[in-house]
């Protein structure tokens, strides 16, 4: 198994909790859910049982229609799994629990009974269909996990060294040098191309072929079209997400649906996007229309971008059309060399850094009467009682107009402007300007 960070904040949510809460672990299919699960399980409890809805005996499920003897509940579970449970010492794993609703149902019998700890794994954790017929227990605590990040994919490459430099230097606003700095640049955009999805780093490790990797991709990309016909059988799910890279590459003010679904009724479609957003397959960075801290307030559900979960998928589905992504394309975007403008690829990781760091995805667009001109602010952080706006560029040019006429209209809103950028951290008057790789220290 790979070293992840959730794992730290699961030994941290059993020590705290004392069996008073149940914790579900959110996210897309194939980020590695179960297997930190069950890790957990193996490393801090006396005994486990995991139970699977997606392959789960219907015996099994039987167990879930009656509680009103735990005792009785406990015994069956016991002789079916063929495992000791220990009070106070052992966990209980509902994986894949959006397959069945019941069990989630239970988690409140389950956990105020105290005996044992509760871990739940889900995808695709449908609001409408999933939970409309039972009561959504008070007893569980979310947290949502992501693929892999940098940092984690550099722990998985054998290295724990780069972070902590690079950690030092952004903090101290230093420099880290034009020859490191190529060589971290070009580690970054390894990961972006690899991904942090667990089997596709996995396959990268041991073949270090990069046409194989890009095969795992496109497995997990088929699965999450499959999952998009279960709550959308038109297949406009699947339109929009397949357009995501059209979308970023036209630089639109917000993703036009209208240009995608060029027929058809649309009036389920912010149902069928919100569907697409609560899978944790995309990220939707919405429109602010007043940027100021409390940036959830002005959120404007109908204008938003879209950009996928993991950027090694964002990759593959850009060449898509392709039987695979010949492994030229991926030396070229490694080296910096593909002539397509790659700027919404760096936007892509921006975006997936960002939401794997625990914040909410916003931007801003706006029109300045003096210039006539549109201009936009590719995401805000509230941070304190300000705002942080961020330009993402791909290439080294360091120009922030948009900033600057940003900081024009709302300067006493402002805590600190970022570029992020392919070049080393530099400062350009009151504009930190940071290198893409130490994105996730902002």
């Amino acid at each position: 198994m790979f070293k992840r960070k959730i794992y730290d904040k699961l030994v941290e949510w059993k020590n705290e909790s004392q069996g008073k809460t149940a914790l579900m672990i959110e996210g897309a299919r194939r980020i590695g859910k179960s297997t930190v699960a069950e890790e957990f399980a193996k490393r801090e409890y006396e005994s486990y049982i995991l139970i699977d809805f997606s392959a789960a005996p219907q015996a099994v499920k039987d167990l879930f229609d009656d509680l009103s003897d735990l005792n009785y509940f406990f015994l069956r579970l016991q002789l079916l799994f063929r495992v000791d449970l220990i009070e106070r010492k052992s966990l209980i794993i509902f994986d894949e629990v959006q397959l069945y609703p019941p069990a989630r149902q239970a988690i409140k019998h389950l956990v105020n009974d105290r005996r044992y700890d509760y871990l739940e794994t889900g995808s695709l954790i449908s609001i409408r269909k999933n939970v409309k017929d039972i009561l959504i227990p008070s007893e569980e605590r979310k947290i949502g996990m992501y693929p892999m990040d940098y940092e984690e994919f550099l722990w998985a490459t054998g290295d724990s060294a780069t972070v902590p430099l690079i950690r030092r230097c952004f903090e101290s606003h230093s420099p880290v040098g034009e020859k490191l700095n190529r060589k971290l640049l070009r580690d970054f955009r390894l990961y972006m191309l690899v991904g942090g999805m667990p089997q596709a780093v996995s396959e990268y490790i041991e073949t270090n072929n990069f046409r194989k990797v890009d095969a795992v991709k496109r497995d997990i990309l088929s699965l999450y079209e499959e999952d998009f016909r279960k709550f959308d059988p038109s297949g406009r799910a699947s339109m929009l997400f397949d357009a995501i890279p059209a979308q970023l590459a036209k630089n639109a003010s917000r993703y036009q649906t209208s240009n995608v679904l060029k027929t058809g009724k649309t009036g389920k479609l912010p149902n069928i996007i919100a569907e697409m957003e609560n899978s944790k397959t995309v990220l939707l960075a919405y429109h602010a229309d007043d940027p100021n801290v409390g940036l959830s307030a002005s959120r404007d559900l109908s204008a938003f971008k879209m950009f996928v979960c993991d950027t090694g998928l964002f990759v593959t589905l850009m060449f898509k059309d392709r039987d695979f992504t010949e492994n030229v394309i991926y030396e070229k975007l490694l080296n910096d060399k593909l002539s397509a403008n790659l700027g919404y690829l760096y936007e892509n990781a921006v975006a997936q850094t960002l939401a794997a760091n625990g914040n909410k995805l916003f931007y801003y667009t706006f029109f300045n009467e003096s210039s006539r001109h549109n201009y936009e602010i590719d995401f805000l952080l509230a941070r304190k009682n300000k705002i942080c706006p961020i330009e993402v560029k791909s290439s080294g040019y360091k120009a922030h107009l948009s900033m600057d006429k940003f900081f024009e209209k709302y300067s006493s809103r402002i805590l600190q402007k970022y570029l992020i950028y392919p070049k080393d951290l530099a400062k350009d008057a009151d504009t930190l300007c940071v290198p893409v790789y130490m994105t996730q220290f902002l």
